[in-house]
């Protein structure tokens, strides 16, 4: 069994195409791809810091409040800071990928 030859040749020059990608269109894609990895960056920046930021209260809470002692065990109290540590990852990818979005989206009348 194997690809016969006919398709396996189709496929290798649909591969090659006809059409040349401008400079400016090399130049989005590596915007994009830059953009993409200062979200990543800034994300995991803001995922870190907001884990930081809400394990104390979180833990505090759950040692001292009555009803949190009664209610929340240790799987809950670590929903709590992976649901703000999440959240903060994916807002700030989205806005930094937006506005980086922005200033790549000006029109350039010399390209």
């Amino acid at each position: 069994m194997g690809i016969p030859s006919e398709m396996r040749d189709a496929w290798i020059n649909k591969r090659k195409s006809l059409l040349i990608p401008s400079p400016s269109e090399d130049q989005r894609i590596s915007a994009a791809k830059r953009c993409a990895q200062e979200g990543v960056r800034a994300g995991t920046k803001a995922a870190v810091i907001a884990a930081v930021v809400t394990t104390p209260p979180t833990l505090f809470a759950c040692r001292t409040i009555p009803w949190a002692k009664r209610n929340l065990n240790y799987t809950a109290q670590a929903l709590i800071v992976s649901a703000a540590s999440i959240a903060a990852y994916f807002i700030t990818v989205d806005k930094t990928i937006l506005a980086c979005a922005r200033n790549n989206a000006r029109y350039d009348k010399a390209v």
